[in-house]
């Protein structure tokens, strides 16, 4: 295969022609005989990165970017280490390498060409140890595939990657009281207060906050910083407890642009400790719900901490509603990036959450709102309509749909416009695209698709009949309102006229009489990249926070649907403390902060044990007391676990009614036929069973069985060769990005 650099337009014909075979261009069959659920992983790099003493701290060697990266090389016993030369390729860059104050033989290689670097560390004996650094540009993309166009940057950018010079600001805090204001290091203040780190450090409240761009993207960083002081990658300012904390989150959108961070990264409490906290537009869920994006994103980042500030001992990560999709997708498809994450409002993941919940509210709520069309004598109480959607009232799906308006994210024409209601929601983004230039059926058909399907083309690859991309929904078989029957709550009348008329959204988002058909193969694909989050790569530290709300869309549901497939995953959900924090959307000002204290002290744990022990083991055996199920009255008081059940309980939605398990990570369903006898007590008249038997011609969910397509998250995969991807290389998480408690995670296990 044609060597290349990885996320460029450059593919072999060959490497097209195996992707083209792993997503099913040539295959007009279903997802359950598609070659993409049984596919072998052995078209990645043949051999394993091998390091032998030379380490790079910033990232993996093939995943660099920028042109730079942190190297420690472990001096060889009898060998001095001003005998040590280092040539990258062939040019000596000893100089930059010396035993540092940490006692490590460590280097910033700067100058990286892009694609791959030769570097090497020769000895007095005539030895060396080589390692192969890839290099990409600073604009990416890494792993995720061509990037997606078009792509307008904020003004000043220097190119159409949107780059532009690092910028500095300082901020401090006033010993007379407020928040952080400006600080100017050429004529200080004499107002600057003291703080002391939880290492037992007294600093200057002083902040630094950088800003600049990767992947097409803002990232800001802000750490406790002396302007006065030097500050070394290997040899960081006493300020800095070594430890990092990522924020941001909320929405789900598809910009198709660069967007700026929102500055929920500035938290005085974690600053005041020696955190380092930092955000990237990129992982900010309204604006790029691609997770693969996301995680590209994320990674650049952490390799730029560790080649401007040194390596990490852990990463936190912090966010809620879409914040929290960003932490959970990450922690599955793309384990390392977080050591530990405390949701708040949370929800599992974005497309197990929009096609289970949101598409099915969608069609629930056109069939509601349909009143007219509804067959004769058919008729719906408020109580019965909350029960087919599996909510105490409807105001849930009612919020989804006409107030948060989150379906739209799947429309190729949604766009915010002077007279669409979308433009007052600040969860959703416009896909910044001018109105003359999107997508429309009739008189745009070569335009800019706005969905997020399309957003995501590089992972869901195209349907061969119109190039649009896949979209991972499917209801066929979906018997909505089956709990509700069986239990009586609703008539065999109602049961049959609602799954006669519920329909679907077409691929252009158009109301259709007929059920969404999933396209070839998207179920493995979707499974397999971890946009249905199944959970089995989450063994890391959960602290899952919410307010009990059952009126709206982050409703409790959607803690314990992440619980029951760490279950169904993983055997166990002990790694996942569950808080609910009585009538507040997201815990109070004391909350917060403890669930953060709690998450560091469990990390710490971690981190002092050097042992052997496996890292999952790891995770239970040092939960602090703190990291377990809590439950309070909102204020303060905790109650007992019966008391919590009865007070703040937990429904379920759609798919479940229907006949879901509580996972509700289905993408397409098992048919199995139509019997009398899986409708115990209820009572079909001969008309309403060939009603029946028209409205699934082909069968009905059979969900003990296993969805086809279905198959284990890949983590790590490289979608520079197409849809479907690539696994990376066997590598150790990188050196600099955690301790040794955390390599054994490795990016790809």
């Amino acid at each position: 295969m044609t060597k290349k650099l990885r996320g460029s337009l450059i593919y072999s014909p060959v490497a097209i022609f195996i992707s083209m075979l792993l997503v099913g261009c040539f295959d007009s069959g279903s997802s359950s005989s598609s070659p993409a659920a049984t596919a072998s992983d052995t078209t990645g790099p043949d051999e394993p990165l091998a390091s032998g003493r030379i380490h790079v701290l910033s990232n993996r060697p093939d995943l660099i970017s920028g042109g730079n990266a942190l190297v420690e090389v472990e001096i060889p016993e009898g060998v001095k280490a001003e005998d040590v030369k280092v040539f990258l390729d062939e040019t000596d860059v000893s100089s930059s390498f010396a035993v540092r104050a940490n006692s490590r033989f460590m280097g910033l290689v700067t100058g990286l060409s892009l694609g791959d670097n030769v570097l090497s560390a020769r000895y007095p004996d005539g030895g060396q140890d080589q390692i192969t650094i890839t290099n990409h540009p600073i604009g990416g993309p890494i792993f995720s595939g061509p990037q997606i166009q078009p792509w307008a940057c904020l003004d000043g950018a220097l190119d159409e990657q949107c780059n532009r010079p690092i910028t500095y600001e300082y901020l401090y805090k006033s010993t007379l009281g407020g928040g952080l204001q400006s600080y100017d290091p050429e004529n200080p203040p004499n107002d600057v207060s003291i703080t002391k780190t939880d290492q037992g450090k007294t600093v200057p409240f002083i902040v630094r906050v950088e800003k600049g761009v990767q992947n097409r993207g803002q990232y800001q960083i802000a750490v406790l910083f002396d302007p006065s002081q030097d500050w070394q990658p290997w040899a960081p300012q006493e300020a800095w407890n070594g430890k990092t904390v990522n924020h941001g989150g909320s929405g789900c959108g598809a910009r198709r642009g660069e967007a700026e961070t929102d500055g929920q990264f500035l938290d005085e409490t974690e600053l005041s400790l020696g955190f380092l906290t930092w955000e990237t537009a990129l992982s900010h869920n309204n604006k790029n719900c691609n997770l693969v994006v996301q995680a590209e994103s994320l990674m650049m980042a952490k390799e730029h901490i560790v080649e401007t500030y040194g390596p990490i001992r852990y990463t936190i990560g912090m966010g809620g509603s879409g914040g929290s999709i960003k932490l959970q997708q990450a922690a599955n498809a793309f384990p390392g990036i977080f050591d530990g994450i405390v949701p708040s409002q949370s929800f599992t993941d974005t497309w197990s959450t929009g096609s289970g919940e949101v598409l099915d509210c969608r069609y629930l709520v056109d069939y509601f709102d349909d009143i007219l069309n509804w067959a004769p004598g058919v008729v719906w109480t408020p109580s019965q309509r909350a029960a087919v959607m599996g909510h105490p009232t409807t105001s849930i799906c009612e919020s989804w749909i006409k107030v948060f308006s989150f379906d739209q994210v799947l429309n190729p024409r949604s766009q915010p416009k002077a007279d669409n209601p979308l433009e007052s929601i600040p969860d959703i983004q416009d896909c910044n695209v001018p109105e003359d230039e999107i997508y429309d059926p009739d008189t745009n058909p070569t335009g800019v698709r706005c969905s997020l399907q399309d957003y995501m083309v590089n992972v869901l690859g195209r349907r061969a009949q119109d190039g649009f991309a896949k979209r991972p929904h499917d209801n066929v078989g979906v018997q909505y309102g089956l709990q509700s029957l069986l239990d009586g709550t609703i008539s065999v009348a109602q049961f049959l006229d609602l799954n006669q008329k519920i329909g679907s959204r077409d691929i252009d988002y158009n109301r259709v009489p007929e059920r969404a058909v999933a396209d070839p193969n998207v179920a493995a694909i979707a499974y397999r990249g971890g946009l249905f989050n199944q959970a089995d790569h989450m063994h890391l530290p959960i602290i899952d926070m919410r307010g009990n709300d059952n009126e709206e869309i982050h409703h409790n549901y959607h803690s314990h649907r992440m619980r029951a497939r760490l279950v169904r995953s993983n055997g166990h959900h002990d790694n996942q403390a569950i808080w609910v924090l009585g009538p507040i959307p997201s815990g109070d000002s004391f909350y917060i902060p403890n669930a953060f204290r709690v998450m560091d002290e469990w990390l710490t744990a971690m981190e002092t044990d050097v042992s052997e022990t496996a890292y999952e083991e790891k995770v239970l055996a040092h939960k602090p007391d703190g990291a377990r199920d809590l439950c309070t009255d909102g204020s303060g008081n905790v109650l007992s676990e019966e008391e919590c059940a009865a007070l703040y309980t937990h429904y379920a939605e759609p798919r479940v009614v229907a006949g879901s398990p509580t996972t509700g990570d289905v993408v397409q369903c098992q048919l199995k036929p139509l019997t009398p006898s899986g409708y115990p007590a209820v009572t079909f008249t001969a008309e309403q069973w060939i009603q029946m038997q028209s409205i699934f011609p082909n069968g009905v969910c059979d969900y003990s069985q296993t969805a086809p397509g279905r198959q284990p998250t890949k983590t790590w995969l490289d979608y520079s060769f197409g849809p479907f991807g690539q696994p990376l290389p066997e590598a150790e998480t990188p050196k600099g990005w955690a301790g040794p408690a955390f390599r054994q995670a490795v990016m790809n296990p």
